[in-house]
């Protein structure tokens, strides 16, 4: 990963940290040589700093549907707070045997990942990662299938840096063919943007990013499925797992909806190996349906995402996966035709750090001109 640009107009001036470390792929694809590429680097730093997209490798047209697409598997949120317990239990006392049998998974995940202790000593985090995005693939149709068309997007590289202290604490920010995303919550309200508009507040309480669920963060993952249910067995890459499901409350989907849209489900699924004991694949799938105007055919939004993660390493006593791939499907159904468009991403994590001094509140503050569904900013 590269994290310095050098200082062009000064030899002996020092180089420029980058906020966002990007592969040595992405440096090497800004040039035909080495003046034009650190020329470009720096051109890409500035319209970074200035919200500005640099130059993309797409074709014209599909540079909307990959911002939207990209915010879609970057930076999405899980439907559930997350609250963090030390002690990592739950009473069975009147439970189901299929939630009793998932809190008892959950106890060997927490010893393959490497204790209670070593979780519990964790109180903040930063982790600096790659990421190659290939898609996407989009098919149209109507409700019999009379056409069906095709696009496909080239395949981009990209990095993120990613700071945490708390499930509802959080920072993110990542950078794919010039094109950066940011996200963060700061206890009190989650948010995101994107390129040159203006941030937008999530609708409900905040909660924690997706990605901590893809083997970065052991302990909100623990607190989670304490309250699931074992719901089955399935074999995953030749490995036998345990199926652990959570479905979203109603009061908290209704929290969530807004007045053009209402969800209908957010179902989230955790595989858990029974050789390992590790997580080894998360998937949550969502449905949303557009409020119609009177007399017309409701519209539905299905978005399905499925992670496989692995590549464990132990960092400072703790299973942290290094590595994976999400696959995010996004279904359109009702009204006139149907659509689907997909995107894949296959991440690595290159660097990550616990306990880090001078991480203040002041990290995880909102912009200045975040917008609330309310009107309010």
């Amino acid at each position: 990963m590269r994290k310095l640009c050098r200082n062009l107009d000064n030899e002996d001036g020092l180089d420029t940290v980058l906020e966002v470390p990007i592969p040595e792929e992405m440096f090497s694809l800004m040039g035909s040589t080495a003046a034009l590429r650190w020329h470009n680097l720096r051109a890409f730093m500035k319209n970074q700093s200035l919200n500005k997209p640099s130059t993309s490798h797409f074709p014209a047209g599909v540079n909307s549907e990959f911002m939207a697409l990209l915010k879609l598997v970057g930076s999405p949120l899980i439907p559930l707070q997350v609250h963090c317990h030390n002690g990592l239990t739950r009473p069975i006392r009147d439970c189901s045997i299929e939630a009793s049998t998932a809190k008892y998974i959950v106890q060997q995940y927490v010893a393959a990942i490497g204790g209670l202790a070593a979780l519990n000593a964790v109180n903040s985090m930063c982790a600096v990662g790659q990421v190659r995005m290939v898609g996407s693939e989009m098919h149209k149709g109507d409700d019999n299938n009379v056409y069906s068309t095709t696009t496909k997007v080239n395949s981009e590289v990209g990095g993120f840096v990613l700071w945490q202290k708390n499930p509802d604490l959080w920072y993110l920010e990542l950078v794919v063919s010039g094109y950066k995303v940011s996200a963060g919550s700061d206890g009190a309200v989650a948010w995101n943007q994107s390129g040159s508009q203006p941030s937008h507040a999530n609708k409900g309480p905040p909660r924690p990013l997706r990605r901590f669920f893809q083997g970065l963060d052991p302990r909100s993952t623990a607190n989670l499925f304490l309250d699931a249910v074992c719901t089955g067995e399935k074999t995953i890459n030749k490995d036998e797992c345990f199926i652990l499901k959570l479905e979203t409350p109603a009061d908290i989907l209704q929290s969530q909806s807004t007045s053009q849209t209402e969800i209908v489900h957010h179902t989230i699924r955790g595989y858990f190996s029974q050789r390992t004991g590790l997580l080894v694949q998360f998937e949550d799938t969502k449905l949303v349906k557009m409020k119609a105007a009177r007399g017309a055919d409701h519209v539905f939004w299905e978005t399905t995402m499925e992670t496989s993660v692995g590549d464990y390493r132990y960092v400072d006593g703790i299973n942290i996966a290094h590595g994976g791939k999400t696959s995010a499907l996004l279904y359109r159904y009702g009204h006139a035709y149907n659509q689907k468009r997909r995107i894949e991403e296959t991440w690595e994590i290159d660097e990550v750090d616990f306990n880090l001094n001078g991480l203040s509140m002041e990290c995880f503050l909102p912009p200045s001109d975040l917008k609330r569904d309310d009107g309010d900013q």
